[in-house]
C-alpha cells in the first residue's frame, strides 16, 4: 500500500513539474517575443538625412541618423537639435539611404521595438520605407 502511495506521489510531483516548466517556458516565449519582436510604434519621421553607415564585425547592419526641425534641451543653458538615429534591416534599402540620399531631405518609415537586437541594428528604431525625399 506504501509503494502505491510513493508512486501516485511522484506522478503527481511530475505533473506539477510539468505544468510549471511550460508555464515559465511559455511565459519566456513571451517575454522575448513582446521584447523584441513585437512593434509598439510606427512612425515617419522628416528631416535631413546626415550619414548612414554600414558598419559591424560579425552583424554588419545599416546605421544612421536624421536632424528634424526645432531643438531640445540637454542641459540647463543647453540645446541641441532634434535627432533621429535608426537602424536599417533591408540591405537594399541601407544601400539607397547610404549611397543616394546622405544629405537630402526625407521622409523615413520607422517602427519601434521594446529592445534591439545585434543582427536587426544597435536601435530600437528601424527604418522599413522611404515616404518621400525632396529634389
Amino acid at each position: 500500500m506504501q509503494f502505491e502511495n510513493q508512486k501516485q506521489i511522484n506522478m503527481v510531483k511530475a505533473k506539477v513539474i510539468s505544468i510549471v516548466s511550460l508555464i515559465l517556458v511559455l511565459g519566456l516565449a513571451a517575454w522575448f517575443y513582446f521584447s523584441f519582436y513585437f512593434v509598439h510604434k510606427e512612425g515617419a519621421e522628416y528631416g535631413n538625412l546626415t550619414y548612414c553607415d554600414y558598419k559591424g564585425i560579425v552583424f554588419k547592419t545599416y546605421e544612421g541618423r536624421i536632424i528634424t526641425s526645432g531643438i531640445k534641451s540637454v542641459g540647463e543653458g543647453q540645446v541641441q537639435s532634434n535627432e533621429l538615429l535608426f537602424s536599417v534591416e533591408d540591405p537594399v534599402l541601407g544601400d539607397s539611404l547610404m549611397n543616394h540620399l546622405t544629405g537630402k531631405n526625407v521622409r523615413l518609415h520607422y517602427k519601434v521595438y521594446f529592445h534591439p537586437l545585434i543582427w536587426r541594428g544597435e536601435s530600437r528604431y528601424v527604418v522599413d520605407k522611404i515616404v518621400a525625399v525632396d529634389k
